[in-house]
C-alpha cells in the first residue's frame, strides 16, 4: 500500500493514472499475515494508510482507470472502486467483492464512505452484507465494475480521458465526486473501536484461519 500511495501522491495533479495489478491478479486485499501480526500501534499505522490510499486515489484530479488483470477481492475491490473507471478481463474464474463483513472485519470509515459514493444503495447493501465474490457479469450488474473488456480497452479509455482539457476535467470531477469527509465521532470510534477491533485475538485466527484456506 506505501508504495502505491507514493506513487499517486507523486503523481503531478493532473496526471493520468493507470492501475492494474501484476501477473493474473489485480490485487487479493490486505496482508492477512501483517493482520494477524500487528498490534495497536502498528494497526494504526497499516489502516491509516489504506485510508490515505483511498482519498489519495479517488481525489486525484485526473483520470484514474482500472484494469482489473484479475481477482479484486476485499481490499483489491475497495481499490479497484477509488478508479473514475473500472474494466474487469472477462477471462474465466476472476472473482471480485468486498467479502470484509465475512472475514469478520469492520470498514474503516473513508473506506466506508467510498463505498458508498461509488455504489448505489440498494446495490452496496447486498455486495457489502452478502460478502460474495461475484464473477464478471455479476459485479458489473452491481456497479463493481463498468465495463468487461480487454488491456487495450482500458488504456484506450485512459487515453481518451487524457485528451479533455485537465483544469475543466478535474474540476467536473471534484463536482461530482464529492469529498470523502468523515464526522468527529466516527474517526473517534474508528480510533477507540475499530482499530483494537482489528487487533483482537478473534481477528487474529480469523486471519490466520484464513491463510490456512489459501
Amino acid at each position: 500500500m506505501e508504495r502505491v500511495l507514493a506513487e499517486v501522491r507523486g503523481a503531478a495533479e493532473g496526471d493520468a493514472l493507470f492501475v492494474t495489478g501484476a501477473g493474473d491478479c489485480f490485487c487479493a486485499g490486505l496482508n492477512l499475515k501483517e493482520v494477524a501480526a500487528h498490534d495497536v500501534p502498528a494497526m494504526t499505522k497499516y489502516l491509516g494508510t489504506l485510508e490515505d490510499l483511498v482519498s489519495a486515489l479517488y481525489h486525484h484530479p485526473g483520470p484514474v482507470v482500472a484494469w482489473l488483470n484479475g481477482h479484486a477481492i476485499a481490499g483489491g475491490c475497495v481499490m479497484a472502486l477509488c478508479c473514475d473507471l473500472r474494466i474487469v478481463t472477462a477471462r474465466e474464474g476472476v472473482r471480485i467483492g468486498l467479502n470484509e463483513v465475512a472475514l469478520g472485519l469492520k470498514f474503516p470509515p473513508v473506506t466506508l464512505a467510498m463505498c458508498r459514493r461509488r455504489v448505489s444503495g440498494p446495490a452496496l447493501q447486498r455486495a457489502i452484507l452478502e460478502s460474495a465474490l461475484y464473477d464478471a457479469k455479476t459485479a458489473q450488474r452491481l456497479g463493481l465494475v463498468d465495463e468487461i473488456g480487454e488491456e487495450a480497452d482500458a488504456r484506450a479509455m485512459l487515453e481518451k480521458l487524457a485528451a479533455y482539457p485537465r483544469a475543466v476535467y478535474a474540476e467536473t470531477k471534484r463536482a461530482l465526486a464529492g469529498t470523502l469527509d468523515v464526522h468527529a465521532d466516527d474517526l473517534r470510534r474508528f480510533r477507540e473501536e475499530t482499530i483494537p477491533y482489528w487487533c483482537s485475538a478473534e481477528i487474529k485466527e480469523r486471519a490466520r484461519s484464513a491463510l490456512t484456506k489459501r
